[in-house]
């Protein structure tokens, strides 16, 4: 297979991982999350790098063989001489696109997270306290101190 094939489809699959990049913030920014549904987009993720580190070692290895320098001057004179410089640049801004994609919902994921761990702490203190006191009437206190009483 030729370079520009391979980058070709290298970018193919960077497409398809930024599509599910996008839909993975959509669902991630919905007013509910739908665990099923992310949970499938996870999988579909994995395998699309799972199969982008693939073509990336190939393509690593046929750079090495054909006795490129390592790294991305290798990558880059290896594109260059094979006529498919534009195909390399464009597929590592494509690279670089999903790179920010997955980490702006890694952020999405982490506020989640926390949202969820502060509402799970608060119900857990609330459920702590005793809501009635000793003569069975409702303290005067509410959760976290907001009065119970108008």
């Amino acid at each position: 297979m030729s370079l520009a094939a391979h980058l070709a489809r290298q970018q193919q699959r960077l497409e398809s991982l930024v599509t599910l990049l996008e839909q993975e913030r959509e669902a991630l920014c919905a007013g509910r999350v739908d665990g099923q549904h992310l949970n499938e987009l996870a999988a579909g993720k994995q395998a699309l790098f799972d199969e982008l580190d693939h073509l990336e070692s190939q393509r690593r290895s046929a750079q090495h063989k054909l006795g490129y320098a390592e790294g991305l001057p290798g990558a880059e004179a290896a594109a260059r001489d094979a006529g498919c410089l534009d195909g390399w640049l464009a597929m590592r801004d494509l690279a670089e696109r999903a790179r920010l994609l997955n980490a702006q919902n890694g952020e999405l994921i982490t506020t989640r997270l926390n949202h969820n761990q502060r509402t799970l702490n608060f119900l857990h203190e609330a459920a702590g306290k005793a809501l009635y006191g000793p003569d069975g009437q409702a303290k005067r206190r509410g959760l976290a101190g907001i009065a119970s009483q108008a």
